[in-house]
């Protein structure tokens, strides 16, 4: 599928009008004062996930309290192993290595809780983009506007029930414990419960802070790659695309591709400049994943060598 998606947009760039003429300006912007918005997109990659290790500080200092730094390793480490799993579940392996003993398990439950915070931003966001968009989308006849409805529709059911989840935590262990032979895993989420409503709502803001980051960096980047469309269109087009990545089952290492297409799709309603969308996808895609699995894989490797010395 990954092939297939690259080959894809390489189809969609090389047939757009005008790609001399958009290939040029792509080698320009290397040469233009907007090379800055680069530097910048790299510092707002560290301050998304320093407001990641910030949520998963608060997250977990129910069990065991640690530093902003020892949090932003854990992150980092997290990342490392999320990018060759599917919907990047690898994540929550990675972090509890900086957990104690005895606590690694109880702090999944935690991070889970960090998780559906981003997604609730993310259904939230995306369900509003779709809905703005919903006319202009159905009249480019990439979707019919039955199926953008049944969308809406299932954002909205699942916006709800998460929503109500997430501020009644104390109803999801009530209803876990009913399962039968749960008893035994109950002592892993019993610790949730205790999650008060400004802690949620702390852990929400900064999942929207987090969102925002994203966009900021998609908007520097089509400064940068000569892509000429309004602020609106594109914090919107981005938010849906994230819906929509958020909804299909992808591996981050393969993910480069399903971005692609579905930010090609989407921005293709304001801009023609296919080559500068793709190198903007393509860049987001390095910077925010690619970059910090590295960084994670050699704090891995660090805390092996440690634990070997000893």
């Amino acid at each position: 599928m990954f092939v297939w998606l690259c080959f894809s947009i390489y189809k969609q760039v090389v047939n757009q009008p005008h790609l001399e003429q958009s290939w040029l300006q792509l080698k320009n912007s290397f040469n233009s004062p907007m090379l800055l918005n680069l530097f910048f997109v790299l510092i707002l990659m560290l301050a998304n996930w320093s407001v990641e290790a910030i949520k998963w500080k608060l997250a977990v200092q129910k069990i065991q309290p640690v530093s902003f730094s020892k949090s932003l390793k854990a992150i980092f480490s997290g990342v490392s192993f999320s990018i060759t799993t599917p919907n990047r579940v690898g994540e929550y392996l990675g972090r509890i290595l900086y957990m104690e003993e005895g606590k690694r398990l109880k702090a999944i439950s935690l991070t889970i809780v960090c998780s559906i915070s981003q997604l609730l931003v993310t259904l939230f966001m995306g369900g509003l983009g779709l809905l703005l968009l919903m006319k202009k989308i159905a009249v480019s006849e990439m979707v019919s506007i039955i199926w953008i409805r049944v969308l809406l529709s299932g954002v909205f059911i699942v916006f709800v029930i998460l929503t109500v989840f997430y501020f009644r935590l104390s109803w999801l262990v009530k209803w876990i414990d009913r399962i039968p032979a749960s008893s035994r895993f109950a002592w892993l989420i019993n610790t949730i419960e205790e999650f008060n409503a400004t802690l949620l709502l702390k852990l929400l803001s900064l999942s929207l802070l987090r969102f925002f980051i994203f966009i900021i960096q998609y908007y520097l980047l089509f400064r940068l790659f000569g892509v000429d469309i309004l602020w609106w269109q594109g914090f919107w087009s981005v938010s849906i695309c994230f819906l929509i990545l958020a909804i299909i089952p992808s591996i981050a290492l393969a993910d480069l591709g399903l971005r692609g297409q579905v930010t090609l799709k989407l921005l293709g309603l304001f801009s023609s400049n296919f080559l500068g969308i793709s190198f903007t996808t393509a860049t987001i895609w390095f910077i925010n994943l690619v970059v910090p699995s590295i960084i994670g894989s050699l704090l891995i490797v660090s805390i092996k060598i440690f634990k070997n010395k000893k």
